[in-house]
């Protein structure tokens, strides 16, 4: 498209050029006509003036005086013409700059880069260089965007992009292929590439620094990816199947395959495009892809995990696992899947499924023992995700109070007000909160204070090491003692022997669950761990189920209400969608 907007271009050019030539010929015609018309009736007029002769010929004093007109028209005719054609090269240029470039940045936008990157290769070839693209991606931008409104995501674009250019050298291809992304191409010697690793070091570097958005740090990081094009481009195989492409595309997709890689590897840093990565990624787009479809045929399923008073060693409840039942790759953990889930955005959808068939599971036990539920960061973002589970609720006839969230400590430092507000949604629905893996982040005690959380959790990296670390059982004292103080209590995690269990039981009342007391199961296995009678409902089951659907109906009405003012007020309809 961008080459037959060029054709078009240059026909207009070629068409300006002939109006320039014709207009400019009829002046120098008239210019001449008049040249000739003045001579022929100059001396007679002067003959005239002086009194020895008859006038010029009336007929050429028309036809000189008729010259004069056409050259001060076509004179001013002619500049016209010129200034339009002025304006509309002007616009055409303009044109051609907004159809190559980010109007965001400036930089080249996709199209016209991977142009670009095409002649650099060819030239750098002919000239035995080489090409070195890097991909650049934006590390935690998403959350800043959505935190801070896209003005602020747009005001930091703009800046890591300025940042970018500070860091190139001078005949660098910049682009913003899309998003939070950015690409880099450079020309160097072929012996010389080590130069490429400084660069990249200062482009992660300038990029990592802080920058102040509306009052406001927004941190964000890179990851990149780098690609040289005198690497065999026919070994790169895409996610379609092909292996057959340009210099250009192959070295956009090493680049990703590498950046991805970075990301991987923990972000903010960079790497080389090796072949081995390719494998990866395409196993892990086998994983996504697996994903998507295990979601849709209903291949993830809930594991239960016991839980257990470690005084009595009375069972109190389960805490749902997800498994992933695949037929492809057999039964995978979710460390394995969850942060892929996370990234391709599909996590909300796999955990309600999870959730919702957990709590089905559930109303066969015994009423007295709970269900713990993990959530995922990502649905914290959600301002929903209160009401989605409050329908879960209702949808299974599960009482509220036998049911426990638990956030893990990393997501306290998000966005506090959206924790908060969320925290708050789920206790007045009769949710208990738990904060998980206590004592792996930076929440500090004025935080711990400020939220309404039923329990605190001991992360397993502390408990399984209690016996033979005198730092971890320091630390899980200290917790036990804490959660004493402020009235909490308290679950330890990983118990995997019964020295540890010896241990905990020290502390006082301490819930406990690990490998000791059994692995995790699927439902239909959970039969010789329940107790012996089945109690579907009791009567505060009954008066939960009656709360949740008067909340429910009230939060319909108020829906329409809502819904109905904004249809009146188109101010208070903008104010509400946050325009």
């Amino acid at each position: 498209m961008i080459k037959a907007g060029a054709e078009q271009s240059r026909t207009f050019e070629d068409t300006d050029r002939q109006v320039d030539i014709v207009a400019l010929g009829i002046v120098t015609a008239a210019i001449l006509l008049f040249v000739a018309t003045g001579a022929a009736i100059g001396p007679a007029v002067v003959r005239s003036l002086a009194g020895q002769g008859p006038g010029p010929d009336r007929f050429l004093v028309n036809a000189f005086v008729l010259n004069i007109a056409i050259i001060i028209f076509g004179w001013s005719r002619y500049r016209e013409l010129c200034a339009e054609i002025r304006q509309r090269k002007a616009a055409e240029q303009h044109a051609r700059h907004l159809a190559e470039t980010d109007p965001l940045t400036g930089f080249l936008n996709r199209r016209s880069y991977h142009r670009a990157v095409e002649d650099m290769v060819r030239q750098a070839a002919m000239r035995d260089r080489t090409v070195v693209l890097a991909m650049i991606d934006l590390d935690n931008f998403k959350q800043v965007n959505d935190r801070n409104g896209h003005d602020t995501g747009d005001r930091l674009l703009q800046e890591c992009a300025r940042r970018i250019s500070g860091c190139l050298p001078h005949g660098a291809l910049i682009s913003r292929i899309g998003g939070d992304e950015f690409s880099v191409a450079l020309e160097f010697d072929r012996d010389r590439v080590e130069r490429v690793d400084r660069i990249a070091a200062s482009l992660v570097e300038a990029i990592g620094q802080s920058a102040a958005q509306n009052s406001a740090g927004a941190d964000v990081t890179a990851s990149i990816g780098l690609a040289r094009s005198d690497i065999a481009f026919s070994g790169v195989a895409r996610s379609d199947g092909a292996t057959e492409r340009s210099d250009a595309g192959a070295l956009l997709e090493m680049a990703d395959i590498a950046m991805y890689h970075a990301k991987r590897q923990g972000r903010n840093s960079f790497y080389w495009f090796e072949t081995p990565m390719a494998d990866e990624m395409r196993s892990r787009n086998d994983l996504e892809r697996g994903i998507r479809q295990g979601i849709a045929m209903g291949e993830f399923v809930p594991f239960y995990e016991r839980q257990v008073d470690l005084q009595t060693g009375e069972l109190t409840g389960f805490e749902m696992l997800a498994r992933w039942n695949s037929p492809r790759f057999g039964v995978v953990a979710p460390d394995i899947f969850i942060p892929v889930a996370e990234e391709i955005g599909a996590i909300a959808e796999l955990s309600e499924g999870l959730i919702a068939r957990a709590l089905q599971d559930a109303l066969e036990w015994d009423a007295r023992l709970t269900l713990s539920v993990n959530i995922s960061p990502v649905q914290m973002r959600d301002p929903w995700f209160a009401q989605k589970l409050l329908k879960l609720l209702l949808e299974a006839a599960f009482p509220p109070h036998r049911l426990e969230i638990e956030i893990t400590e990393s997501c306290l430092h998000q966005n506090i007000a959206q924790v908060r507000s969320l925290i708050d949604s789920l206790k007045n629905q009769g949710i208990k909160v738990c904060l998980d893996d206590f004592g792996t982040g930076f929440s500090s005690l004025a935080m711990l204070r400020s939220l309404p959380f039923d329990r605190i959790k001991i992360d397993r990296s502390f408990v399984s090491n209690l016996a033979g670390n005198k730092d971890s059982a320091a630390i899980v004292h200290a917790i036990a003692l804490l959660g004493q103080g402020l009235d909490l209590p308290v679950t330890a995690e990983g118990i995997e022997n019964a020295e540890v269990l010896s241990h905990l039981r020290q502390y006082g009342p301490i819930k406990g669950q690990g490998y000791l007391y059994g692995r995790p199961r699927p439902a239909e296995q959970l039969a010789e761990w329940l107790p012996g009678v089945v109690i579907v409902a009791d009567p505060e089951t009954v008066n939960d189920l009656a709360i949740l659907r008067r909340r429910i109906e009230a939060r319909r009405h108020e829906e329409q209400a809502l819904a109905a003012q904004a249809s009146q007020d188109p101010q208070f309809r903008l104010a509400r969608e946050g325009i």
